[in-house]
């Protein structure tokens, strides 16, 4: 890797601040002045230093969200307020962007990261990654709806879910549910209760995969993944392409 790219890619500034850093002598690679900045640095092996400060490098960001609703799932958006809006600089320059996205007024569980093999495998609809809502319903959800989503539900397109499991937590006018689904259509959580005549009213992701909303994250906040939550979330995919 180049040494400008790395130091850029790390919060260093531009590749025109990182030049001027070069310039001045204040970069060097197992203690040796570097000014050349198409100079390649494994940053596994060498040593890298500014100032005399050692570079920490970092090729992959991953944090864990507790998305408000009013946000959108995005990486940029002309005129909205994006996921990646609300992060820090810090880790905005390792441009993560959301794996899978929630609705717009959907809160909850979102993982941003810059891997975007791991993405694309927690993604991959061969996969069937499971993925907990919880949810206010209007209408009461009775145990004919749980049968119903056992076997999939038909959308008002024709198309015909994969299986659900759906956990009613309490019933009556206005019910709280969860719901463990293994596909991301669009909207899919609202339109399975559409299709069984109820509206869901508020809807807030657990969990994806193996990884779980941290609760003491407010809404907005977010965290980056620890070592042992990252460790699970990899083995659980290795597991998935068995």
């Amino acid at each position: 890797m180049r040494i400008d790219k790395m130091l850029a890619n790390i919060g260093y500034g531009s590749r025109k601040d990182v030049k001027k850093l070069l310039k001045a002598g204040a970069v060097k690679i197992d203690g040796t002045v570097i000014k050349d900045a198409k100079q390649h640095v494994d940053p596994e092996t060498q040593l890298v230093t500014v100032y005399g400060e050692e570079v920490e490098y970092r090729e992959f960001i991953y944090l864990m969200m507790n998305k408000p609703p009013g946000i959108l799932s995005a990486t940029e958006d002309d005129r909205q307020e994006t996921v990646v809006d609300i992060l820090e600089e810090e880790d905005q320059i390792f441009d993560p962007f959301p794996v899978g996205r929630l609705d717009k007024d959907t809160e909850g569980l979102l993982l941003l990261t810059n891997d975007g093999q791991l993405a694309h495998r927690l993604l991959s609809p061969k996969k069937h990654v499971p993925k907990t809502y919880y949810a206010r319903i209007s209408g009461e959800v009775t145990d004919a709806d749980i049968e119903a989503f056992s076997k999939g539900v038909t959308l008002e397109d024709g198309y015909h879910t994969k299986p659900g499991q759906l956990k009613i937590l309490s019933a009556g006018p206005v019910s709280e549910i969860e719901l463990t689904i293994t596909e991301g259509k669009f909207h899919q959580v609202k339109r399975m209760f559409e299709a069984v005549g109820k509206k869901v009213t508020y809807l807030k992701r657990l969990t994806m995969a193996n990884l779980v909303l941290d609760e003491t994250l407010e809404l907005g906040e977010y965290r980056e993944l620890t070592d042992e939550e990252l460790e699970a979330l990899m083995q659980y995919e290795k597991k998935s392409e068995l």
